[in-house]
């Protein structure tokens, strides 16, 4: 008998700290992307009352009537994170997947982290595999919540 697992958390994806250039991202490039791989998305355009600085925030529909919603944050060639929130592992590693292969120049140049570690003091982002399908993306991801204590 399998578990279904429908615990939610929010994860951030960013480039390397040592290279936060890697993506050399931008609102328009990532906007361009969402709307050729997503073309039902909700995009919207906004400034953030955080740091004073454009976003996009967006709803796309990963698989059949799974939504991921979320905000990109790309002010600089040498700053980008991605946040997608209240998301599932299974639909996290979706939009994971979809990002690491369809939107970043290299695989192996996105970390992420979860809402769960951070609340428990730990701000080490973890690498995304560089391969692999999304039940691969899915496993680790559940391996970053496991460390937590969340799973």
């Amino acid at each position: 008998m399998t578990t279904e697992h429908n615990l939610r958390s929010n994860f951030v994806f960013a480039p390397p700290e040592d290279n936060p250039a890697a993506w050399q991202a931008s609102l328009e490039t990532f906007r361009d992307a969402l709307e050729r791989a997503f073309p039902d998305a909700f995009l919207e355009t906004n400034t953030s009352s955080l740091r004073d600085v454009p976003v996009l925030d967006f709803e796309i529909e990963v698989a059949p009537d799974v939504f991921v919603t979320g905000t990109a944050a790309m002010p600089a060639p040498d700053y980008a994170h991605v946040s997608i929130i209240d998301v599932t592992t299974d639909a996290a590693a979706l939009f994971a997947q979809w990002l690491r292969d369809s939107y970043v120049p290299s695989p192996a140049t996105v970390r992420f982290l979860s809402s769960f570690v951070m609340e428990n003091g730990d701000e080490t982002p973890w690498p995304l595999p560089a391969t692999g399908d999304a039940t691969e993306i899915e496993a680790v991801l559940r391996n970053h919540l496991a460390a937590a204590g969340a799973e």
